[in-house]
């Protein structure tokens, strides 16, 4: 079977539960944690907390676009995390925990720009989305005890925080699917 495989990046608070919750999606078919967006080549996690590296925690995900689209995944993002808040999601302060969404392809790109002007534009969101549209830099793959850590560590801590399933009825209709 000759499947052709695409990747996508998002950044949005704590990588542990992103990539938890983006790994259970039929089509994902791997993910890993990892520092994307900054400066400092390999850096450590402790680097990354530091707010001194310009990176932040991320997971980049690989899928199969004929099981799951990109903007299926942008959905995914948009619901599962707070865009309105600058480098912050629950207890998590730092640019190290920004929204972010890391483009590969200028059709990534649209896509992103796309999704998040209809969001912005919609009122469904109390406030301004904040979060960043950034061309994918080099992934540095974190650690490997932060890899897959939810699954290792089930009573382990890390906030997401759903959004209106409204924001899922007007990206769908956008594309003209159905809620």
């Amino acid at each position: 079977m000759n499947q052709k495989l695409e990747k996508a990046a998002f950044g949005a608070g704590c990588f542990w539960g992103v990539e938890k919750v983006f790994g259970e999606l039929d089509g994902v078919v791997s993910t890993a944690v990892g520092y994307t967006g900054g400066t400092v080549p390999n850096p450590s996690y402790e680097q990354v907390c530091s707010g001194r590296t310009g990176h932040a925690e991320a997971i980049e995900v690989v899928y199969d676009p004929s099981k799951i689209s990109y903007e299926d995944l942008l959905e995914f993002f948009w619901t599962h995390h707070d865009p309105t808040t600058l480098n912050r999601q629950g207890n998590d302060v730092g640019t190290q925990y920004r929204s972010v969404i890391f483009y590969y392809t200028p059709e990534q790109k649209t896509a992103a720009e796309k999704s998040k002007a209809l969001l912005d534009k919609s009122g469904v969101l109390k406030f301004p989305i904040k979060t960043e549209i950034a061309a994918a830099k080099e992934f540095y793959r974190a650690e490997e005890y932060h890899q897959k850590y939810l699954q290792k560590n089930p009573g382990g801590y890390c906030h997401i925080q759903l959004q209106s399933a409204k924001i899922s009825h007007i990206l769908r209709a956008e594309r003209g699917l159905k809620s």
